[in-house]
């Protein structure tokens, strides 16, 4: 089959067009033929292998990426099923997340991680659709109610978009955060308030919120913690915090920034 490698890390130019051995599915698999595949974010740091700690893990590969085909959200047709799988059948159009693999004309696929795709979606529409996921995740363990005040930074990204109409969904009174020239986007697809970051401070409005989820990470936690409510709730989910360790440089750099402010509080108040 033919697929996109990439047999060292860099940017895209090392993405290449090769002939490789088509996957055989095991017992629990899906061999799946590929119709569409989405590219994201986490796709840019597989093949960049930025931030640095990703190539440590079952991601990566020291001293060269260890999977060659990149790509995880995918939609398809079932191509051949292992011999425990039940729960799908030979030509059968499904959706879902892989691991890697699925920049490829065919994919294997634990069948778990697949479902039927709607017939009200084309393939390229439901290759999009796991990466709602994320935003579904990450609203639900901030433990969002109705009424609630949610902001959303970067909600013109392919998580910010499905975080906005999900939050909306779920009765949340949704403030957004974005560009200048994805505004008008962004509040068609039902946001409340639409900021525009180049020119206005969110940090520093003054407004409080329940719920905060940060797909950009570029603020630090006690910024975070400034427009919350007491009680509100913070989701990282970026990629933020340099070429290194990613997000956990800035994570873990807020929470030892929070501790020192604390104790320097306690000090000052014992004196």
């Amino acid at each position: 089959m033919q697929a996109i490698v990439h047999r060292q890390y860099g940017t895209p130019d090392v993405l290449a067009l090769e002939e490789i051995e088509r996957p055989v599915p095991g017992d629990e698999d899906v061999l799946v033929r590929v119709h569409a595949a989405g590219a994201n974010i986490g796709d840019h740091h597989i093949v960049t292998g930025k931030p640095y700690l990703i190539r440590l893990s079952p991601f990566g590969g020291l001293p060269r990426p260890r999977n060659l085909v990149p790509g995880a959200t995918v939609s398809g047709r079932v191509e051949a099923v292992g011999a425990n799988v039940t729960t799908l059948r030979v030509g059968e159009e499904v959706f879902g997340q892989a691991a890697h693999g699925a920049f490829a004309e065919y994919l294997v696929v634990p069948a778990k991680l697949l479902a039927p795709k709607p017939s009200n979606l084309s393939f390229e529409e439901a290759a999009a659709v796991p990466w709602g996921a994320t935003a579904l995740q990450g609203l639900r363990a901030a433990g969002l109610k109705a009424g609630q005040r949610v902001l959303i930074h970067g909600a013109s990204g392919g998580v910010g978009t499905w975080a906005v109409q999900i939050a909306k969904a779920l009765g949340a009174e949704v403030t957004a955060v974005c560009s200048a020239r994805n505004v008008e986007m962004v509040r068609a697809l039902g946001a409340d308030e639409v900021l525009d970051y180049t020119r206005q401070d969110f940090v520093a409005g003054g407004a409080r919120f329940e719920v905060m989820l940060d797909l950009v990470g570029d603020h630090s936690l006690s910024d975070w913690r400034s427009v919350l409510t007491p009680t509100g709730a913070y989701v990282p989910c970026s990629g933020g915090g340099g070429d290194w360790v990613g997000p956990l440089l800035r994570i873990v750099g807020g929470l030892l920034s929070s501790l020192f402010s604390t104790v320097a509080g306690s000090s000052r108040r014992s004196s």
